[in-house]
């Protein structure tokens, strides 16, 4: 039932969105590299094994990736003495796990030289650290060029974890992407771990009068309070986005709903009639999460950009 809705909004896609996804094909590599996805899979399938919080990584590297420039591989370039890239960029310092996609770049090249781009690459990965911990599967539409330019300061283009309901809309729709798609997007926090710096503003001086979000469920905000202390100087101090950090599931939206989650833009979901009545749509199904989740991130992955293949992911040709 699930992969027959799912089949049914890519369908969809096709005819709703914005021409990028037309340049984009579902057999794109069929007769160039027939093995390139299988290839992918089996890379982020052992690196899975080695280390659990590479699914997470790789699906916020894409996130990344596409909100600058598009889906472009910018965010795998390396820094140089005349510029400093976006990987090296404040919101994107924490990213990590690029050695998966050098790995499945390398492979990939081995079998077929020159052909499968560096940000196709990356949004298959992407895919399957949702399946692989859990989630739903869908067909990746290829086809997407690598970028010749990333520039660290345009990060600062990236929606903020402090960011409101009113900033968060502007930059979705910025990118073509709705309202809607940023509910589901943010399901994607059912993965991985925020630092404290991410929540501070929640736990500790909220406002003029209240030293916590009264949002936040009580015991749940002084947990964070003891975990994160007003002046931590533990760097990787932090906590899971939900509950199973390791699995694709819809635990972030129950969570949500019973004021456990970390970030303001997070809670942002609720301060919206329709965001909330999506989250809460979503927080009584997982699959009604699961097939928005698939069209959204198929739509955000469709934004395209770049010129060339690299044929190192961390350098231009």
């Amino acid at each position: 039932m699930v992969a027959n809705n799912l089949a049914l909004a890519f369908a969809l896609l096709l005819f709703s969105i914005s021409p990028p996804v037309r340049s984009l094909s579902l057999n794109y590599y069929d007769q160039t590299c027939p093995k390139a996805e299988s290839t992918v899979t089996n890379v982020v399938q052992k690196a899975m094994m080695n280390d659990k919080t590479v699914p997470a990584a790789l699906l916020r590297m894409q996130f990344h990736d596409c909100f600058i420039r598009g889906c472009d591989g910018s965010v795998l370039l390396n820094s140089t003495r005349k510029n400093q890239a976006e990987k090296d960029g404040p919101p994107n310092i924490s990213l990590h796990a690029f050695y998966v996609i050098d790995v499945a770049k390398k492979q990939v090249e081995a079998l077929c030289p020159g052909v499968v781009s560096c940000a196709d690459i990356l949004a298959l990965a992407a895919r399957d650290a949702v399946a692989l911990s859990g989630g739903p599967t869908w067909e990746v539409p290829n086809g997407r060029k690598d970028g010749r330019i990333s520039i660290a300061n345009e990060t600062s283009q990236l929606p903020a974890p402090t960011f409101n309901i009113s900033q968060l809309q502007q930059s979705f729709s910025q990118r073509g992407l709705s309202m809607d798609d940023f509910v589901a997007l943010s399901g994607g926090h059912t993965l991985g771990f925020a630092h404290c710096s991410s929540f501070q503003n929640r736990i500790h001086n909220f406002d003029t009068t209240q030293d916590i979000d009264p949002s936040m469920q009580q015991s749940f905000a002084a947990n964070l309070r003891n975990t994160c202390p007003m002046h931590n100087k533990v760097n990787n101090a932090g906590a899971n986005l939900d509950s199973t950090p390791t699995a694709f599931d819809n635990v972030y939206y129950k969570l949500l709903l019973q004021g456990k989650s970390l970030l303001t833009s997070d809670q942002a979901l609720l301060t919206n009639i329709r965001t909330k009545a999506l989250a809460s749509k979503f927080a009584s199904s997982q699959e009604e999460f699961y097939q928005a989740f698939v069209k959204s991130m198929i739509k955000m992955s469709s934004i395209t950009g770049g010129q060339e293949v690299r044929l190192d992911c961390r350098v231009v040709n």
